[in-house]
C-alpha cells in the first residue's frame, strides 16, 4: 500500500498535465503558414538581415502575408533565389541590380597621421569612445576590424590600416554598414567602379593635416565631369551613381588621391600578381652528343 499510493498519484498527476497540455495547445494553436514554410526553405538561411528583417523567417512571412511585397531582396541568394520564390508565390520574378559595400575612406598607414596606439581595445567601436580612434582624422577607418568581424561572407577585411572589400565576395547584406561605428560604408551598384574613398567633412587645411588622402574640397572632379555626376557638399566630394559612366576623368585630376577607379585597381593588383610569378620552368638544355 505504501508504494501503491505514490504511484497512483504519480498517474493522476500525469493524466492532469497531459490534460491541460492537450487544451492550451487547443487555445493557442497557431496556424503554420504553408507558403511561408516552403518560401523559409528555399531562402539560404543565413539570417544576415540584408533583406530588412531580422532573419530568414520574418521576410518568408512578410513575402507570404504580402505577395507584393519584392522577392528580390535576398542578397545572398541573388537571382536564382529570386525566381524560386516567384514561383512559389505564383508572381512574376523580380530583377535586382548586384550590389557590394563600398568603404569611404582612404586613410592608409601611410597617409593617415596616427595619434595614438591602442594595445588594449580591439575594436572600432570601444576605440571610438577613447579620443574617437587612433587617427587624427576623426571621420576615417578606424582600422580594427568590426567589419570584417560581422561578416559572414569573408568579402571585408582591414588592409594597410583601412578597410577594403572584396566584390567577388560581397553579397551587399549590410552587416559591415551596421557594424562600422563612423558609419563609413554604404551599398551601391556593382557597376559604379569609380567612387570616393573619403568621409571628412573638414576644410582643406585640416583635412590634410590628418590624411594626405582626403578629400579637400577643390571641385577639380566636379569640374572635369560632363554627366554631373560629380559635386562637392560640405567640404567633401559626391559621384551620384545614378549618374556616373565610370569614366574615370574625375579620378585623374583629384590631387590627393581619394577618388578610387576599381579599374586601375584591379589592373594593379593583376599585374602584381604576374611580377611576383615563379618563372616558368624551362627544360635543361640536352648535351651535346658526341663522337
Amino acid at each position: 500500500m505504501n508504494i501503491a499510493l505514490p504511484v497512483i498519484l504519480v498517474v493522476v498527476i500525469g493524466f492532469i498535465a497531459a490534460a491541460v497540455l492537450a487544451f492550451a495547445s487547443k487555445v493557442f494553436y497557431v496556424e503554420v503558414d504553408e507558403t511561408a514554410v516552403a518560401i523559409e526553405e528555399v531562402l539560404p538561411g543565413a539570417n544576415c538581415g540584408g533583406c530588412g528583417f531580422a532573419g530568414c523567417s520574418g521576410y518568408a512571412n512578410a513575402l507570404a502575408a504580402d505577395h507584393s511585397f519584392p522577392t528580390n531582396k535576398c542578397a545572398v541568394g541573388g537571382a536564382d533565389v529570386a525566381a524560386k520564390i516567384a514561383e512559389i508565390l505564383g508572381v512574376s520574378a523580380q530583377e535586382g541590380e548586384k550590389e557590394v559595400a563600398v568603404v569611404m575612406c582612404n586613410g592608409t598607414k601611410t597617409a593617415a597621421k596616427a595619434i595614438m596606439e591602442y594595445t588594449d581595445i580591439k575594436t572600432c567601436k570601444a576605440a571610438k569612445s577613447v579620443f574617437a580612434g587612433g587617427k587624427a582624422c576623426p571621420f576615417g577607418c578606424i582600422g580594427l576590424g568590426d567589419c570584417a568581424a560581422a561578416c559572414q561572407f569573408d568579402a571585408i577585411h582591414v588592409r594597410d590600416g583601412v578597410a577594403w572589400v572584396d566584390r567577388s565576395k560581397c553579397v551587399a547584406c549590410g552587416a559591415c554598414a551596421k557594424a562600422c561605428p563612423n558609419k563609413l560604408i554604404r551599398i551601391a551598384p556593382e557597376k559604379n567602379i569609380v567612387f570616393v574613398r573619403c568621409s571628412s567633412t573638414a576644410k582643406a587645411a585640416d583635412a590634410m593635416k590628418a590624411c594626405k588622402n582626403a578629400c579637400i574640397g577643390c571641385k577639380k572632379c566636379e569640374k572635369e565631369c560632363k554627366f554631373d555626376a560629380v559635386h562637392v557638399e560640405n567640404n567633401l566630394s559626391f559621384i551620384d551613381p545614378t549618374k556616373c559612366k565610370n569614366c574615370g576623368m574625375c579620378e585623374k585630376v583629384c590631387p590627393t588621391g581619394n577618388i578610387i577607379n576599381m579599374r586601375l585597381v584591379v589592373k594593379a593588383a593583376n599585374d602584381k600578381k604576374k611580377a611576383v610569378a615563379p618563372a616558368p620552368e624551362v627544360a635543361p638544355e640536352k648535351p651535346a652528343a658526341t663522337a
